[in-house]
């Protein structure tokens, strides 16, 4: 095999807590995971020319070279596990940049079980993750995908049920939120509100999906609407058109809501394609663990 295509999911946040700050800078993080129908397709093929990672992107507003995630992803498996040739990779980007839905982290995690695939190395999963959290926190949680409780920086996982079938209405406004910004911006100790994690956790368990999203919440929200209250009206305007959840995924700037089914979720997305015709819209559903 000289040759192989990965599908890189996007992700979604069904909670968000924040516990503190951790001396070394990092927030402790708790939250629950779960990866959307949302996905990057990524070409990886072999080339005869050693040590040589040649990546082609369809942004040309994305750097095609050693600062993207997928570059350092392609090196440092080279490094590590020293397989002869080069590499050639192809990116198409559909997950919206910017946006919280981890599309940078998919992308790298996508490399990470794409070559461990093509050439055969039959490393687990859990060493995949060792190395993906050098790239980045949310890099395990995308090696393996589904449903999950994430903790530490993200890195600390555990895998949960597949979420019951859901319909998602998902929207990414016309502008991008800096993670930086906000967790920068972020006091832990000014938090008033948790999320239920565990009733989420118990919730998921036992597969009823109304409390799941009954549960949801995300500790982000306090900064990113703060600066940018568009996203609270989004939230309204999900829940206003029948949706019975609305959140914001990660550090924003996607908002993302639970639909009855299909039809209506579809209703919803014409609706507000009237009132943010600059905004991405996409009718999708959970996507199965990797």
């Amino acid at each position: 095999m000289n040759r192989i295509k990965k599908l890189a999911y996007a992700k979604i946040n069904l909670g968000l807590d924040v516990l503190g700050k951790r001396e070394d800078g990092y927030h402790e993080l708790r939250m629950i995971m779960q990866t959307i129908g949302i996905a990057d397709e990524i070409i990886i093929e072999k080339t005869n020319e050693t040590g040589k990672i040649e990546l082609k992107i369809n942004k040309s507003d994305l750097p095609a070279d050693e600062s993207n995630l997928v570059w350092k992803a392609a090196k440092l498996m080279t490094d590590t596990y020293s397989f002869s040739g080069g590499l050639k990779i192809d990116l198409k980007k559909n997950i919206p940049m910017a946006a919280g839905l981890a599309g940078g982290s998919t992308d790298a995690a996508a490399i990470f079980n794409g070559l461990n695939e093509l050439f055969e190395l039959g490393v687990s999963k859990e060493e995949l993750c060792r190395l993906g959290v050098k790239i980045g926190a949310d890099v395990p949680y995308c090696i393996i995908g589904g449903t999950a409780l994430a903790e530490g920086i993200g890195e600390k996982l555990t895998s949960l049920p597949e979420l019951p079938d859901a319909c998602l209405l998902v929207m990414k406004p016309d502008f991008g939120v800096s993670t930086k910004y906000v967790y920068e911006t972020l006091d832990s100790k000014e938090i008033t509100g948790h999320p239920d994690i565990d009733g989420q956790i118990a919730a998921i368990k036992e597969h009823d999906l109304k409390k799941t999203v009954a549960l949801m919440g995300n500790v982000l929200e306090t900064v990113t609407i703060e600066r940018y209250p568009e996203i609270q009206q989004i939230k309204e305007d999900m829940l206003s058109l029948h949706s019975f959840g609305s959140m914001m995924s990660g550090s924003g700037s996607t908002v993302f809501g639970f639909f009855p089914e299909e039809k209506l979720a579809r209703e919803a997305r014409a609706v507000m394609e009237k009132k943010y015709p600059n905004a991405e819209f996409f009718v999708t559903g959970p996507a199965p663990r990797n």
